[in-house]
C-alpha cells in the first residue's frame, strides 16, 4: 500500500499489478441460485468483475472480495474511493470487518454510467451493516482498525449480464468525505 500527500491510501491498484492478489467469489449458488461471476486481471491495467445474474431458485446476486487481509493503519478512515467503469447497473462496494464470514459486511451502493470511467467517493457513514443479505440494525458502525477485506457485490435483482472494470481502490484517511 502506498500513501500520497492527499491522505489517499492505495489499497489495490490494478493498473500497476502484474498478478491478481487473489479474490474469492461468492454467488447465489450458496442458497440454490444459478448466477455466475468471475474476477480477472486484464493486460489493459484493470480488473474485471463480470458474470450473469439469474433469478432462478430465488437467486439474484454475485460478489467478489479480496482474499488477502488488508494491512495498514486505518485510524482516521473516512471513506473509500473506487475508480470503475461499469455498465449502468447498481453495485455495492463492500468492506468486511475481521477475516471470517461470521462478521457483518458493511456495504455502500453506487450506480455506474455505461462505459464511463468514474471515481465514486463512498463516505464511511453511508456504509450499512448486513449479514447474509439482511440489513442489521443493532450493529455499531465499522471499526476501521478491524478492516479485513474489500469487494464488490451486485444484487439489484435484475437478470442479465453484468460487467464492472476496476482500476483502483483507495482509502481516504483523515479528511472527511461529503456526499457520495
Amino acid at each position: 500500500m502506498d500513501t500520497d500527500a492527499t491522505t489517499n491510501l492505495t489499497l489495490l491498484d490494478f493498473q500497476s499489478a502484474t498478478r491478481s492478489t487473489g479474490w474469492k467469489l461468492l454467488n447465489d449458488d450458496v442458497i440454490g441460485g444459478v448466477s455466475t461471476s468471475q474476477f480477472e486481471l486484464t493486460r489493459k491495467g484493470f480488473a474485471v468483475f463480470s458474470g450473469m445474474i439469474r433469478l432462478d431458485n430465488h437467486g439474484g446476486f454475485a460478489s467478489a472480495h479480496s482474499k488477502s487481509p488488508l494491512h495498514g493503519n486505518f485510524d482516521g478512515l473516512n471513506g473509500f474511493i473506487v475508480r470503475v467503469c461499469g455498465d449502468g447497473r447498481q453495485y455495492r462496494f463492500t468492506v468486511r470487518a475481521g477475516s471470517t464470514f461470521d462478521m457483518p459486511l458493511y456495504q455502500c451502493q453506487f450506480t455506474t454510467t455505461p462505459s464511463v470511467w468514474e471515481e465514486h467517493r463512498l463516505p464511511l457513514q453511508h456504509f450499512v451493516p448486513a449479514f447474509r443479505g439482511r440489513v442489521l440494525t443493532d450493529v455499531p458502525p465499522m471499526n476501521p482498525a478491524e478492516l479485513g477485506s474489500v469487494g464488490f457485490l451486485t444484487s439489484d435483482r435484475e437478470a442479465g449480464p453484468f460487467h464492472l472494470e476496476i482500476a483502483w481502490i483507495k482509502a481516504l484517511i483523515g479528511k472527511p468525505l461529503n456526499g457520495s
